[in-house]
């Protein structure tokens, strides 16, 4: 289950022809995407387990299963603020029990990112995964 928003980075990827070119792409997702105001960046909305700092704030529509879930996000990493980016794509839109169902590493998988991560990125891409998951849970749990 994926997005539109998402989809198009996959196919987009597909086009790219090496690495080094995906990886520039990551970065150009990470710079469109609206900074994360400095209010928002605190103890709160920070994500642990990242190398970089990140912070994800979440903005549900709604209450249970059916709210829908996006969020805002931001890293002092502009690798990370790529993937964030990513995230965003692959999650945004989805109601809350949708988000649930996404199988994260399957559609990252497609990108071919576990294979040019470094351990550390690739366990804070995790983290931040987590964190989501874990909002959308709270939210549907009611």
């Amino acid at each position: 289950m994926a997005t539109p928003a998402f989809e198009e980075i996959a196919e987009t990827f597909e086009f790219l022809d090496d690495w080094e070119e995906r990886y520039r792409h990551v970065i150009e997702l990470g710079k469109v995407m609206a900074p994360l105001e400095d209010a928002f960046r605190v103890p709160a909305t920070k994500v642990d387990g990242c190398a970089s700092q990140v912070w994800i704030l979440p903005d549900i529509a709604g209450e249970g299963p059916e709210a829908r879930f996006t969020f805002r996000g931001e890293s002092d990493a502009m690798i990370v603020r790529g993937l964030i980016a990513i995230l965003h794509a692959l999650y945004s839109g989805l109601s809350v029990a949708e988000v649930l169902q996404v199988d994260a590493g399957g559609e990252l998988a497609r990108l071919g990112l576990n294979d040019h991560l470094s351990s550390q990125r690739s366990n804070g891409l995790r983290a931040m995964i987590e964190r989501i998951r874990r909002l959308a849970a709270e939210t549907a749990a009611g």
